[in-house]
This record gives C-alpha cells, structure tokens and sequence, in this order.
C-alpha cells in the first residue's frame, strides 16, 4: 500500500530547514518526525523541479504539489490518466448510476487507471470545490422546486400611468437547473395551480416530486413530519402524477435549486428588465420569455454547458408524459342536504338522493361541473347552473310517491277523468284545478278522485261528480261522501230556482218587517258592555 503523501507545508519546510539553515537530512526528519529517506527524496523532487528557497512569490501550495509530483521520476514513468471529474458529476444525475459503475467504466476503457479508492478520491476533490447549492445529490427527473420570487414585477395603466404590482413564479429542474418563470396576476390559488400546469408544460413533463415552500395556497397546514395539502392541490398532484413534498419551514436547503434559481431570475430576468415600461400583462410574460431564453442558454460557470444542454441529455428522458387532458380547479365546500333533497351551491339548488336528507356532503364545484360526495363517495353530478334560486334536479333522485306525483299534468289529469269515468268527472277534475291559485295544489284532490275510481264504479264515480257539480261542491271530499251516503243512486232533483219558492206559514213578507216597531237599545246595558 502506497505511503501517503506528506503535506505541502511539510514540504516547504524541508526545504527551508535545508537550503536556509542547512541541516542535514536525518536533521531535518527529526525536526519535522520522517524519515531521512523521504526528505532525501523530496528534495530529488524539488531539484528536478528547480526549486530551492525561498520560494517565488506565485508558488502556494497547490502550484508547489504539482511541481514536486510532476518531478517524481516513478510517476513520470507509470503516469496514469486521471478520470474526468465533469463527466463523472453528470452521469451520477442519472437513475441507478453509481461511482462503482463509472470506475468499472473507467477501467475497461483505462485498465492502468487509478483503483476504486483514488477514483472516489478525485471525485471527492472535485465536488467539494463546488457551490454548497449543488452539493446535493439530484437524480434526472427527479425533483421540481417551485416558488415565487419575494420581489414583484410592475404593470403600468396607460391611461392613469398607476402601476400594480404582479408575481414572478419560478420551477426548476433538481438534476439540469433548467428553470421556468412565468407573470401572473397574484399569488392566489388559481394563479398557483396555473403556474404547475404551465410549468410542466415548459419542461413537457412532470418530475417525480414537486418540491413547494409553505405556501397557503397549496399547504393547508405546515408541518414537519406530516403537512396537510389543499384539497385542489392534492388534486392537481394526483392528475398529474406526481407526490408534492413541501419543505421544511425555516429550511431553504430543502429547495435550495428554486432559491438559487429565484436568484438568477432577479437578476438576470428583473434586473434586465428594470429600466423598461409595460402596459399590460401579455407584454411582460413576452419580455420574460426572452429572459429566460437568455438565462437558460447561459454557459454554467464551473460545468461544461448549459442548462439547455442538461436538461436535454438529464432531464428530459427521465420525465414522466404529461397526462391527455389538462387539469381542471376545482373549489370544495361543505353542504347540507335540506328536506327537499337539495343542496345550495353559489345561490342555486341541485338535487343529490332522497336518502340523504339531513345528511353532511362536500361539493366539488368547476367551472363546468358540479360533484357531490358523501364519505369519500360521489353520489352525483349536475352541469353547472348560473341561475340564482333555481334548482337542477334529476329524477331518479326522488322518492318513487314524488315521482309518481311529479308524472301528472294538468292535462294528464283531465285526460284521465274524460276519457276513463266521463265528462262529468273531468268537469269536477278541471274545477278543481281552476279554483286554485297554482294548478299543482289540487293534484292531491284530483288524485283522490282517481283513486276512487279504485273502490267504486265508474258509473257512480260519475253520478257523484254530477251531484257534485249541481251542488257547486267540487272538491274529493264531497265526492266521497256523495259516494259514501249512497247520494248517487238517488235521481238529482231539479235547481231550487227552477223549483220556484214554496208558500208555508213560517215565511214572512216584507210587510212584516215593516210594521214592527224599532226597539231603542239600552243605553244602560250598553254602558256595561
């Protein structure tokens, strides 16, 4: 096993021990705790190199480790080809790619290269010289982050020069920090979920974790180990496949790609564009589409490339399709289910099951439709209405007696009387239905009548609707007491005005009253009361 490497500072000191206060060589390994043999061999280096002491002034210690171990005459000899850092860096993006795999590359190609150890080693070096923001590891197609930038962009009014202020929101991809920035109107829930769709749309795909901060739009309640989702966003997730994974509160390193990339949007998307004047919405989302361009095309400053090149070898491949139909939002509210089977939605009334009264459900209401659940369940499903107080009702949703009732007409009902009893029934069924003020209040008389119908014969049923009629009596009480009493077997006598007035001794004329004396009322009794 090869003897690790003495330090550089190390090394500067064997050569002012020897060259400024000329020591010998077993002097100098006692000083520094060596070998005399590898002080000998170390100052063989720094002759071949040309060096003594003091050293020049640009000689620091990485320039001085490369001069003594490019003057090693073993190494010159057996010098090995090194791997290629950069590449190594970009392969391990990749899904299942591991440092074992690339060295067992390496080797094949480089079978005098390094062992596995020093491989590690080289890679180890490089990545530490790195960022500290991309010192996590991302796998392609893995993560997309997603925030909103915390400065606005502005919107001129042409006409009153008053500027608004409008939200800048930025999704990067974890493995290429390839990145999407998009204007919208506000912060709000549409704009969030407007945002995703669009941005997967950019990328025309949809990473395996969605990676947001805190937001109230999308996080209903924070939390460490469980955070609760809104119920759109959960939503939006589910249709697009994807496991939304929201950061850790007060902990930016869990989406450290998006802050590094709302950065590089303020300052190369908001600075660029800080001197120029917009009057409308679709005119900034244009400048910001150039921007962005730019941004993603910019050569990386410590990798080969561009976020444009990496995406297009990392990313790209790994994302999952996007799904045939874009998602539509949706908002949830809760409702109760009134007696009539309804339930009030935005000011007008949809019906759900009769068995249902009384019963909690959830609402899901899109521009287009509206869906009603219970317990998880969905029970129905109504187009959406935008008439204020009317009612969208199906009928398989009511009670058989109400469909039943439902089923009769005006029409219906006349038709019946007239052509199953006889004119003279369907005669008392229109009086009945005329006499109120909405048709359907006497549908419950005239069904009575109907069932009548039932328990008697139709020859009686209209014998009784005649005395009925005669005695201006139309209502299904009557009619059964007439069928009941027996009153339709007996012959109808004529009207008691065609009968004229009989004479018996208990009539009194006019002149009757007329000749009796006025009594003046009581003045006393009146007093009392």
């Amino acid at each position: 096993m090869a003897r690790k490497p003495i330090s550089m500072r190390k090394a500067r000191e064997i050569l002012r021990l020897k060259f400024e206060l000329g020591l010998t060589h077993r002097q100098v390994g006692a000083s520094l705790k060596m070998s005399h043999v590898s002080v000998g061999k170390y100052l063989e280096r720094a002759q071949a190199a040309g060096l003594s002491w003091p050293l020049p002034a640009d000689c620091d210690e990485r320039r001085l480790e490369e001069l003594l171990r490019g003057a090693n005459p073993e190494e010159r000899v057996g010098r090995k080809a090194p791997p290629d850092v950069r590449e190594i860096h970009r392969e391990l993006k990749r899904k299942g790619v591991t440092l074992r795999l690339l060295w067992e590359e390496y080797r094949r190609e480089r079978p005098e290269g390094y062992g596995y150890t020093q491989f590690c080693e080289y890679y180890r070096r490089f990545r530490s010289g790195l960022e500290p923001t991309l010192r996590q590891e991302y796998k392609a197609g893995e993560k997309m982050m997603v925030d909103w930038a915390g400065d606005p962009l502005w919107i001129t009014d042409p006409q009153t020069g008053e500027k608004r202020a409008v939200a800048l929101f930025v999704a990067v991809l974890g493995a290429s920090s390839y990145t999407f920035v998009q204007v919208f109107e506000n912060r709000q829930t549409a704009s969030w979920i407007e945002a995703h769709m669009q941005a997967w749309e950019f990328f025309d795909g949809v990473a395996t974790l969605t990676v947001p901060d805190n937001e109230k739009t999308g996080v209903a309640h924070a939390c460490r180990y469980e955070p609760q989702l809104t119920r759109v966003y959960e939503e939006l997730a589910a249709h697009y496949g994807t496991v939304v994974l929201p950061a850790r509160a007060y902990k930016p390193r869990d989406k450290a790609k998006v802050e590094g990339a709302v950065l590089h949007a303020q300052r190369h998307i908001m600075a660029a564009l800080r001197n120029q004047t917009f009057l409308s919405l679709e005119q900034l989302r244009t400048a910001v589409r150039g921007a962005l361009l730019a941004l993603n095309l910019r050569p990386f400053q410590k990798l080969p490339g561009s976020r444009q090149e990496l995406f297009e070898q990392v990313d790209r491949p790994a994302l999952r399709e996007l799904p045939a139909e874009r998602f539509e939002p949706a908002d949830w509210q809760k409702a109760k289910v009134n007696i009539d089977y309804h339930v009030q939605v935005d000011w007008h009334f949809y019906s759900v099951p009769h068995p249902l009264v009384h019963e909690q459900v959830e609402v899901r209401l899109s521009e287009r439709m509206v869906e009603i659940f219970h317990r998880g369940r969905r029970v129905c499903a109504h187009p959406r209405s935008h008439r204020r107080g009317s009612a969208s009702t199906d009928a398989a949703h009511r009670p058989k007696a109400h469909a039943r009732h439902m089923a009769w007409t005006p029409g219906r009902l006349i038709g019946w009387a007239q052509n199953v009893v006889g004119p003279l029934c369907a005669a008392v069924v229109e009086r009945l239905l005329a006499d109120k003020p909405h048709p359907e209040q006497g549908y419950r008389s005239c069904l009575g009548i109907m069932r009548l119908g039932r328990s008697y014969a139709k020859e009686r049923l209209e014998k009784a609707c005649a005395r009925a009629l005669a005695a201006d009596a139309c209502s299904y009480r009557s009619v059964r007491s007439i069928l009941e009493t027996g009153l339709d077997r007996q012959p109808l006598e004529p009207a008691s005005a065609e009968r004229g007035v009989q004479e018996h001794t208990n009539l009194r004329g006019a002149a009757y009253y007329a000749d009796a004396p006025c009594e003046e009322p009581n003045n006393q009794e009146n007093d009392r009361a």
